[in-house]
């Protein structure tokens, strides 16, 4: 029996323990001084997060499947362990073996979202690694960090050894072969490094440094040599249902925020929104056939008694097999207790039609996201979606029994007007007097409830988007006033709800998504003065933040309301992610003259990504 990192008396002084001890079912136990590498893969946020995330279960598995590596986890420890460990000096450690993580060949950071920078940070410190990438030896395990918000690695770029740019079932096999050869040659730290820039995918942030014009612009990227690759191509799996997929995820011990098999279906999205970072980096648009899926879905329930399968997509609705897929998971699990979760669908007829066999529609509500409440604004953010679409999807669902809907919006979008804004409660409106016209009193179980969310938008690199301002604090908050009050004046405001979001998380992550290098100082110095756990409402410190912008003379309007022009050179300039920057100008130009570009099927826009020849780019040849 391995022995636990922590004491039977620290383990029941802390909140959820459980969290700690490993071994859960389907973890992956092996000799250590039987294997060549050992990699430790962490999510920087509580284990219940963490261990929700996809991309971990398929790179755990991935890695496991050699003989030569131990791929073990690791996530942030809360604040109650996270005092314990600094106060005892206990290195922070991995699940399965409870060895430090320190003692590791590669620690592996999935950057899923700005606000867990800082826990970054906490999961270097906890370790006893240095913090800053230059200070690190052969002592030290290479940090490397993937996942979507290394589209802009910059803000954290001193501390990382290398990134990973796109899809990770690509190159790892080659970098970890390169690891094990150089390491076997004695080559030094730097050589396997600046050797790693050469694997496909892979950016080595200390062999490129950005040279600032005088009013804190880029002027250019400078290169550590001519051999230095000048761009990063991000790695995109080409044969999707052929890649890694774990038919053996791990069960966690206690609920996490996605307690339930997880398939998926698809990647990428057909449909274009200007301001949708996912939408742009996944590209082309991949499918997973479907009698692969359905193998999966059977052996991933069976090997974890989960009673919950849920399809995975940016846009589950576009998956061309999806009703043969539907048919199967409801006749091959009918009677055994199993719920079919089916997110990010369009509210159609078909969707509706799935939904309401495989949800209880009398205790579910239905989601969707019109993103703004005018047509004129949908058209600019290219949603592809009608207020007759809206309506009639709405009235089909009130009809079909359900009478929640909750609805997605955004505020702060380029170009936006007062009116657009009042346009989100009017539309609300409209969408619950459907629910009375549309539902006879005699057939009506209660009053209809329709619940408004505004998100701020925050604009992302690799978007139409990205050369946008960003409203203030202020702005957000003014917008989001107007909306509550145009709510009030609602007929049917007894049956509306309206909730926003924290505006001061909003414009830090405005600040870390097109931020720069320097930003690094600034995070540095907002960890050391007590911030961690920042996407969490009871421990974010937005004075803690200003702060620090303060003493490391950085302004956040810089990042954040300042427009960019369009030559204006990004400090993730360097990478391509297969869509075009020229492609990403014509729909910024689009965008101001409130123009739609058609989805992917209907028409190819010509956005780069047909360079991977996969995909959507190519099914008409195909079909031919």
């Amino acid at each position: 029996m391995k022995k636990l990192a922590l004491d039977d008396i620290t383990l029941l002084s802390i909140d959820k323990s459980v969290r700690y001890i490993g071994n859960e079912v389907n973890s992956v136990m092996k000799d250590k001084n039987r294997v060549d590498i050992r990699f430790c893969m962490c999510f920087p946020d509580v284990y219940e997060i963490g261990m929700s995330h996809l991309g971990i279960q398929i790179l755990y598995d991935m890695f496991n499947r050699r003989e030569d590596t131990w791929c073990e986890r690791v996530y942030s420890p809360w604040t109650d362990l996270d005092r314990v460990l600094r106060e005892k000096h206990i290195p922070l450690f991995a699940l399965e073996s409870q060895d430090p993580v320190k003692d590791f060949d590669f620690l592996g950071i999935t950057i899923q979202y700005e606000m867990c920078y800082t826990n970054i940070l906490q999961i270097l410190d906890l370790s006893q690694i240095p913090l800053m990438a230059r200070e690190r030896t052969w002592e030290h395990p290479i940090v490397i960090g993937g996942g979507p918000c290394t589209y802009n690695p910059e803000p954290l770029a001193d501390f990382f050894d290398l990134f990973y740019i796109g899809e990770g079932e690509t190159r790892y096999d080659e970098l970890l072969e390169l690891y094990k050869r150089m390491r076997k040659e004695g080559a030094d730290r730097k050589v396997f490094l600046r050797a790693a820039s050469h694997v496909p995918g892979i950016y080595v942030p200390s062999l490129y440094e950005p040279v600032y014009r005088e009013d804190g612009t880029i002027l250019k990227i400078r290169r550590a040599g001519a051999d230095v690759p000048a761009t990063v191509q991000k790695e995109m799996v080409s044969d999707l249902t052929g890649a890694c997929y774990p038919k053996k995820p791990i069960v966690p011990y206690l609920k996490v925020t996605q307690d339930r098999v997880v398939l998926e279906i698809m990647r990428g999205c057909i449909r274009g929104c200007r301001f949708c970072q996912a939408g742009m980096i996944y590209r082309p648009t991949r499918e997973r056939d479907v009698a692969m899926l359905k193998q999966a879905a059977v052996t991933m329930l069976k090997s974890t008694g989960h009673e919950e399968i849920s399809l995975s997509s940016l846009s589950s609705s576009d998956y061309t097999q999806l009703k043969e897929l539907v048919s199967f998971l409801i006749e091959e699990f009918h009677g055994k207790g199993i719920n079919i979760s089916l997110p990010s669908l369009r509210i159609d007829a078909f969707s509706l039609d799935v939904m309401s066999k495989v949800q209880d529609v009398r205790k579910s509500s239905l989601t969707f996201a019109p993103e703004a409440g005018s047509q004129r604004m949908r058209n600019v953010i290219n949603k592809g979606l009608t207020e007759e679409d809206i309506l009639e999807g709405a009235a089909k669902a009130f009809q079909g029994g359900w009478n929640k809907v909750k609805l997605y919006f955004m505020l702060g979008l380029p170009g936006e007007t007062t009116e657009d804004i009042q346009e989100i409660m009017h539309l609300s409106d409209r969408i619950a007097r459907r629910y009375y016209d549309e539902v006879p009193k005699e057939k009506r179980s209660g009053k209809c409830q329709i619940t408004a969310s505004t998100s701020f938008f925050v604009p992302k690199p690799f978007t139409p988007f990205q050369w946008a301002p960003m409203n203030t604090a202020k702005e957000f908050l003014d917008k989001a006033r107007i909306v509550n009050q145009t709510m009030k004046e609602e007929l049917n405001r007894k049956s509306l709800r309206y909730n926003w979001h924290d505006a001061d998380l909003t414009m830090l992550e405005g600040v870390f998504s097109r931020g720069d290098r320097r930003l690094c100082a600034v995070l540095l110095d907002a960890y050391r003065h007590g911030c961690m756990f920042d996407s969490w409402t009871e421990y974010f410190h937005y004075d803690t933040w200003l702060a620090s912008f303060e003493r490391c003379g950085l302004s956040m309007d810089f990042y954040t309301s300042r427009e960019r022009s369009l030559d204006e050179v990004f400090p993730w300039d360097f990478i391509s992610c297969g869509v075009s920057k020229e492609f990403l100008k014509r729909e910024w130009e689009k965008a101001k003259r409130g123009e739609i570009t058609e989805n992917c099927r209907r028409s190819c826009s010509g956005c780069g990504a047909a360079v991977y020849q996969e995909g959507v780019c190519i099914e008409g040849r195909r079909a031919r």
